[in-house]
């Protein structure tokens, strides 16, 4: 038998899903042997909180709810961006400082927009 490089690869791979699957089936087992098998009404009814369902399931939302958040995480992320900016400030090269300003008036171009379109405006 030879010996494969590609051997511990496979291993942590077989590993890797005997993790992922190992539980699930002794869940499905222990599940299937043990719990009490009762169908009804009662046991199929939907139950959220402690409280019966009423009405329709189907709500529909403010879309400014929508735009806050898109425009939230927009944001958010492009600051996650601008961390590794502000700590290596002094040791960037000229073309890092120009990318980097280039990121930012795009970051301020996105905000006129939506200052523009009204969207941070709550109505």
């Amino acid at each position: 038998m030879t010996n494969s490089p590609y051997l511990p690869v496979i291993v942590l791979l077989l590993a890797a899903v005997a993790f992922a699957v190992g539980p699930l089936a002794l869940a499905w087992v222990w599940a299937w042997k043990f719990s009490p098998r009762k169908p009804g009404p009662s046991k199929n009814a939907i139950y959220e909180c402690g409280l019966e369902s009423k009405g329709d399931a189907w709500v529909q939302f403010h879309p400014g709810y929508y735009l806050y958040a898109i425009i939230f995480l927009v944001f958010d992320v492009e600051a996650v961006f601008l961390l590794p900016f502000a700590v290596a400030f002094t040791g960037l090269t000229l073309g890092a400082g120009i990318a980097m300003l280039v990121f930012l008036l795009l970051l301020v171009e996105g905000l006129v927009w939506a200052w523009q379109k009204n969207v941070l405006i709550w109505s």
